[in-house]
């Protein structure tokens, strides 16, 4: 498939195929979206342009590396709607700056020497390493093998490399200020059995939220969960029928994966989400507006957090920048049909 294939199929122009590609202005955006597809359909990688990075040795491929285990990010990492959502993002920020993105993943229990073998195999022009449960030693082993290294989805301070993360203390605040507008006081909290820090910080802003209204933590309404599951779950559902008239009146699920399960183990149940009960998640992956009642979530602004990720590595490698930095991308909360006044 080359260039003049696409321009072909879309009924464009081969100069408008490269402006596409680029992201550069000049042509409409219904025109700019048609081409975009059209390459995403057909796996077609545009041959690499000369950078300035490229032209000192720098390859123009960057890597996008996940770490799986058995408990967030799953061997199908790139099946799950969230993580499969922030690729495409990722994919689409590479092409249009004209670098191809490989795809890997490496499991926890050989981490490091397979970290090596992907960089000594086929070295990249930069990592984006999906950091969601990996330790501050892991991550600094990545980055002794490639210092071009981006990471997502957690934070270590005192490491010297580049993190963006979401805002997790401000959505979960945001989620929980909600509930409590709407009138709730008696709110739940459905947590995962896998920890790691963006659920941790949640936790944080969820407490935070409910401190201001003097109303402290309560073990009772603590509920635990998978966190990769969309079906009902009988762990859950065993607490909520011991609880009987003493449910709560609302409940915050640290991801939409368990907010769904929850509202699909409520209805077995025969408790109505939002009559008997209001439901607020994190993240506002698709699946949010398929179920029904659909969702009322927290917003991770996943587009954003791709393209700092791209363009920071694209700065290293073409700039030579050497600065690190801690990104913070903020949440907004989406308001559907889950959640109702008390």
């Amino acid at each position: 498939m080359k260039m003049e294939d696409i321009a072909k199929l879309a009924g464009v122009s081969k100069s408008a195929v490269s402006i596409a590609l680029s992201g550069k202005p000049g042509i409409g955006a219904e025109t700019r979206e048609k081409i975009l597809k059209i390459v995403k359909d057909t796996g077609y990688l545009p041959r690499p342009m000369v950078r300035a990075g490229q032209a000192s040795g720098v390859s123009n491929t960057l890597r996008f590396v996940a770490c799986t285990n058995s408990g967030i990010v799953l061997e199908q990492y790139y099946k799950q709607p969230f993580f499969m959502e922030l690729i495409h993002d990722i994919e689409e920020q590479c092409r249009s700056r004209g670098y191809s993105l490989l795809f890997s993943s490496v499991h926890t229990g050989d981490f490091e020497s397979a970290v090596a073998e992907l960089e000594e195999g086929h070295e990249s022009g930069g990592i984006i390493l999906l950091g969601t449960n990996l330790t501050a030693r892991q991550v600094q082993f990545v980055a002794g093998k490639q210092p071009r290294l981006v990471v997502l989805d957690t934070c270590y301070e005192t490491l010297p490399v580049h993190f963006i993360v979401m805002n997790n203390v401000m959505g979960a605040y945001q989620a929980a200020r909600h509930l409590m507008d709407l009138g709730h006081r008696r709110i739940g909290y459905v947590q995962s059995h896998s920890r790691m820090h963006n659920f941790d910080s949640r936790k944080k802003g969820f407490l935070s939220a409910l401190g201001e209204e003097g109303i402290g933590p309560d073990e009772e309404l603590l509920f635990s969960a998978a966190p990769t599951t969309f079906s009902a779950q009988e762990e859950l559902k065993e607490r909520f029928a011991a609880l009987g008239d003493r449910m709560p009146t609302a409940l915050f699920c640290e991801c939409d994966y368990i907010a769904i399960s929850v509202v699909k183990t409520l209805t077995e149940l025969g408790i109505r989400v939002p009559e008997d009960i209001s439901i607020v998640g994190f993240d506002d992956i698709h699946e949010a507006t398929v179920i029904s009642p659909e969702l009322t979530t927290v917003h991770v602004e996943k587009g954003k957090i791709a393209e700092l990720a791209v363009s920071t590595l694209v700065d290293m490698i073409e700039g030579g920048s050497t600065v690190k930095t801690k990104s913070l991308i903020d949440t907004k909360l989406v308001v559907r049909q889950s959640s109702r006044a008390i």
